[in-house]
């Protein structure tokens, strides 16, 4: 009886370490009893990255200090107005708390501008101009509970813009397409298993996107100004966040 108690129990020891080697949990009770193996619960198989989809819709501040002093007499100053901003983004995500996002974003708004050429003397417009942003964002998350997720995101692309001249300077219109950069910081609220509400802080820059040659001048030749001007865009607001797969 001594032998056979010994052997069970050598024999209960191996199948331990058998099936703990197959990833098998084993449970072994008293001499006479039944040996139970449990089966873990088995993840399901990755089906690929996630992807969300994005409606955005802020308020965009406006810039009061656009200018560029090429000469002592040659100058253009003048605002960016703010208004209305809304597009959207489609964002693949290959890590829970990674997700690269493609973003595009709409302002319509006015640029009230002063500028000197030397030739014509000062004048002053409002201008009608479009922006449209085109980001490619890199969003870092931090998912608190399953309900709210922090997140902040680095954007990198362009802005292209479309400048029409007020009528009584002949109402033509110029476009071109400048560097862009942008940074945003926000927050997703989960209202149910798929779809979030989210609130959103971003600030966006035009590099050198203002030329008073281009733009701010009466037209005609060498009536322009010359000079660049950077400008920067702070909006607020949010928008959804629905989640696609």
């Amino acid at each position: 009886m001594k032998k056979l108690f010994t052997s069970v129990l050598l024999l209960g020891f191996a199948v331990s370490i058998v099936v703990a080697q197959t990833t098998q949990t084993v449970v072994v009770t008293q001499p006479g009893q039944t040996v139970q193996v449990v089966q873990p619960v088995q993840k399901p198989a990755s089906s690929g990255p996630s992807i969300r989809l994005h409606g955005y819709a802020t308020y965009a501040l406006a810039d009061n200090h656009v200018d560029s002093y090429y000469s002592e007499t040659q100058y253009f100053e003048g605002s960016i107005e703010g208004g209305f901003q809304y597009g959207g983004g489609l964002e693949v995500m290959p890590y829970p708390a990674l997700g690269i996002e493609f973003t595009y974003l709409r302002l319509d708004s006015k640029a009230p501008m002063t500028y000197y050429n030397g030739i014509n003397g000062t004048d002053h417009g409002d201008f009608d101009l479009a922006q449209n942003w085109l980001f490619l964002s890199f969003n870092k998350y931090v998912p608190v509970n399953p309900k709210v997720e922090p997140f902040a995101g680095l954007q990198l692309g362009m802005d292209i813009l479309n400048a029409t001249r007020p009528a009584n300077l002949g109402g033509e219109s110029a476009s071109a397409t400048k560097f862009a950069w942008g940074a945003k910081l926000g927050l997703n609220i989960w209202a149910s298993e798929k779809v979030g509400i989210k609130l959103q802080a971003d600030l966006l820059s035009a590099v050198q996107a203002f030329g008073g040659g281009i733009y701010f001048g009466t037209g005609g030749a060498g009536a322009g100004v010359s000079g660049f001007s950077t400008y920067y865009q702070v909006s607020f607001g949010g928008g959804l966040v629905f989640k696609l797969k």
